[in-house]
């Protein structure tokens, strides 16, 4: 019985020593969650009681039951280093300890060893929350917040909170039936969100334990707009004119007024104001919503001169509020009113001994135009032997100028033409070998069925010296050409006539203010963007992009980039909500322009990558090397191959080949002369450069070239093309007359008006 006693001791003994090789000592590491992957938990080989050579030597590894290797062994050192990131929440939730159970396996011989990772929380889940208050609350309004936990007792329980902005609140500490403290945020200043619209605060909630532990929440005070600011316009009275000839819905003026409200309290709408009288509503239309001022009835200089009237900005607020403004529209008066001559007396015969100097008749003249087109200038036929003589203001005696024979002439047909000092466009002027009536020339402009527009509503000619005048304002960005047919018909039996062909090209003027494209305001008044606070100096806010719908240098938009960038890093004392007013201008005579108001809301977590991607895209740049190398050696030889092959056809026409020149055929129309112009503005550097001619059933374009001495970019912009008239007919009709020489808009057989 002794000796199998000593057995099963033995065996025993031999058991416990199999169980010491395979659990081995169990260890526990502390840790916070969140660090940085390669930061060392501990030294496992030196814990273990191992050498630095055990661990390669016998193949050391972790097992984890997790799918996720989150920590490896540093067969060199000997060290335990994490392996990835490590979010104590993810892991385990709420719940208050987190341990993570690690394998180390060892072999030679095998051997299992238990380590355990306690993974610390720290507060990297601060709270946050939205607090929506009303701009029009008062001072000392209070707002309960949540309470913090904490679930130590005694001194080391929860004790006090702290705000970490104290500009417009603070924090008060109330205590409820069951001595728990709730903070109630305390407003102290009266709130405005046109002048800030987000405060940031963030709550500190302290326990009394030694060290003071803490922890956070982040609240966002969003204040909510109130209708407490009135639409204003731009400037206090608004003066315009307008031609007396302008059709319905030509553009008067513009006007605008800005509100600083958000959303319907800030979207505006024009009208009329509350008085305005009948007989401007009968000849004005305003937009609602552009604000824009066009003319709704017919106009008459000489009926009225001006018309000044209020208009009125209404936002959509409750209650609705609204900002005036007073508008002076001046007429334009136009040369549409023919002088007219009045016999102020009776005719009687004149005797033939009627001496030198004997009134014949009296006679008043008037015109119902003013300035130059109301001055009346009146002739007599040739070859009678009377003349006028002024009297005062417009009246005129017709007297004898020489001694009269009847028995040579019994009477006389006096014809007495009056003509005022209008500026005319263009004359026609045509003869004929005719004598008597056959000869005298009657002039009209003929309303072609062809035309798109009755050339007679825009142009009028006088029918006896074949001047033109326009009759009606001219709209560069709808019509750049006018071609209007003048006929030229005797008064013989039967009547004899001939036709000619007047093209009247329309020069554009700067009536039309630039049109920003970005940021878009189409929603509200106000363009929001947003940007973190921790940009830096430099940083891009936004980009405006703008757009004008006239031409040349008129078109061009002194934007430059268009970037909005910070002049300097954003600073904690800044307030949350920035707001600017941007101005475009164009480069036009009087200068247009145009405002876009932008909203910039600084957000403490909103980040952009741009470094990051910066710093990541070096090395693949480098890689691009070659490829950039090859492509300039390639651009090189295709530039040396054209202008080897351009000095050949060069040398070819030089010799008189035929097969470089260019002809005219009959089927198409091609001018050699017609060469591409530039126009550049000499006034400083270059700003705007407008290509002209060349193909002109192509579109010609207009490009803006922004240079500055003061700025490193240099952007060269599309502007527009310019319209799509087919101009195949007019210029097979021109052909014939043009010089030889390069043609410009200035020729003789051409006449410009400025729209």
């Amino acid at each position: 019985m002794r000796i199998g006693g000593w057995k099963w001791a033995a065996l025993l003994l031999f058991a416990f020593s199999l169980l010491w090789n395979t659990t081995g000592a169990q260890i526990r590491y502390t840790i916070p969650e969140e660090l940085k992957e390669g930061s060392i938990v501990g030294n496992i080989a030196k814990d273990l009681g191992f050498d630095i050579s055990d661990i390669a030597e016998r193949k050391l590894r972790i097992a984890s039951e997790s799918n996720r290797q989150y920590f490896s062994v540093d067969s060199g050192k000997g060290d335990l280093v994490v392996n990835g990131r490590i979010d104590r929440e993810t892991l385990c939730g709420q719940s208050a300890s987190c341990l993570m159970p690690l394998q180390i396996i060892i072999e030679n011989p095998l051997q299992l060893h238990k380590v355990e990772i306690d993974i610390q929380d720290i507060n990297d889940n601060a709270k946050e929350g939205i607090l929506k208050i009303s701009e029009l609350t008062a001072p000392g309004a209070r707002f309960t917040l949540e309470s913090a936990e904490d679930l130590d007792v005694g001194t080391n329980s929860l004790k006090s909170y702290s705000l970490s902005n104290k500009n417009f609140f603070h924090l008060n500490l109330k205590t409820n039936k069951n001595g728990v403290q709730i903070p109630e945020l305390v407003l102290d200043k009266p709130l405005d969100r046109e002048k800030q619209a987000m405060h940031h605060l963030i709550v500190t909630a302290l326990d009394g334990g030694n060290p003071v532990k803490s922890g956070t929440s982040v609240l966002q005070i969003s204040v909510q707009d109130f209708n407490d600011n009135e639409p204003k316009f731009e400037v206090a009275a608004y003066k315009a004119s307008v031609l007396e000839s302008a059709v319905v819905g030509s553009s008067v003026l513009k006007i605008k007024a800005t509100d600083m409200d958000d959303g319907p309290n800030g979207k505006i709408q024009y009208l009329f104001g509350a008085h305005t009288p009948e007989f401007v509503r009968n000849v004005f239309r305003v937009n609602a919503e552009t604000g824009e001022i066009t003319v709704f009835g017919k106009l008459d200089y000489e009926t009225k001169k001006s018309y000044t009237f209020d208009v009125c900005a209404k936002d959509k607020g409750n209650p609705e509020l609204e900002g005036q403004s007073s508008v002076q529209v001046d007429i334009i008066d136009e040369n549409d009113n023919p002088p007219e001559i009045i016999l102020t007396s009776l005719p009687s015969p004149v005797p033939e001994n009627a001496t030198v100097g004997t009134v014949v008749a009296l006679i008043n003249v008037k015109d119902l135009d003013s300035g130059n087109n109301g001055k009346i200038e009146l002739t007599v036929s040739p070859d009678v032997p009377f003349k006028l003589k002024p009297s005062f203001d417009s009246h005129y005696s017709l007297i004898t100028d020489s001694l009269l024979d009847r028995e040579v002439h019994s009477e006389y047909n006096v014809e007495i033409l009056a003509m005022d000092s209008g500026l005319s466009l263009f004359s026609v002027s045509a003869t004929d070998i005719d004598r008597d009536k056959n000869a005298i020339l009657t002039y009209s402009v003929l309303d072609l069925s062809s035309n798109k527009f009755p050339a007679s509503s825009y142009f009028y000619i006088n029918s006896e010296n074949g001047t033109i005048y326009s009759m009606s304002t001219f709209d560069y960005e709808k019509t750049k050409l006018f071609s209007i047919v003048v006929q030229a018909k005797d008064n013989g039996s039967p009547p004899l006539s001939s036709n000619a062909t007047v093209h009247v090209f329309i020069l554009d003027h700067n009536d039309n203010a630039p049109a920003v494209i970005y940021p878009s305001t189409s929603m509200g008044s106000v363009s929001h963007q947003k940007m973190p606070r921790s940009a830096k100096a430099g940083h891009l806010v936004t980009k405006v992009t703008a757009v004008d719908t006239d031409s040349g240098h008129n078109a061009c938009v002194n934007l430059h980039t268009g970037e909005v960038r910070t002049k300097r890093a954003v600073s904690e004392h800044d307030d949350s909500s920035q707001r600017l007013l941007i101005e475009i201008k164009d480069n036009g005579e009087p200068i247009q322009s145009a405002t876009v108001t932008v909203d910039i809301l600084i957000e403490d977590g909103f980040h952009e990558p741009i470094s990051d991607y910066r710093e990541k895209t070096i090395e693949p740049n480098k890689k691009t090397g070659k490829i950039t190398l090859y492509l300039i050696i390639s651009l090189a030889s295709v530039s040396l191959l054209s202008l080897v092959t351009f000095f050949i056809l060069l040398v070819k026409c030089a010799r008189g080949s035929r097969s470089c020149c260019i002809r005219k055929t009959n089927s198409e129309y091609k001018n050699p002369n017609r060469n591409l112009q530039i126009q550049l503005n000499t006034d400083g550097p270059i700003k705007c450069v407008e290509v002209l001619g060349g193909d002109m059933m192509s579109q010609s374009q207009s490009f803006g070239s922004y240079l500055s001495p003061m700025s490193e970019f240099s952007d060269l912009t599309l502007i527009k093309p310019s319209s799509t008239t087919n101009f195949t007919d007019t210029l097979n009709v021109l052909d014939a007359s043009v010089p030889d020489s390069a043609w410009t808009f200035e020729s003789q057989q051409l006449k410009k008006l400025t729209a």
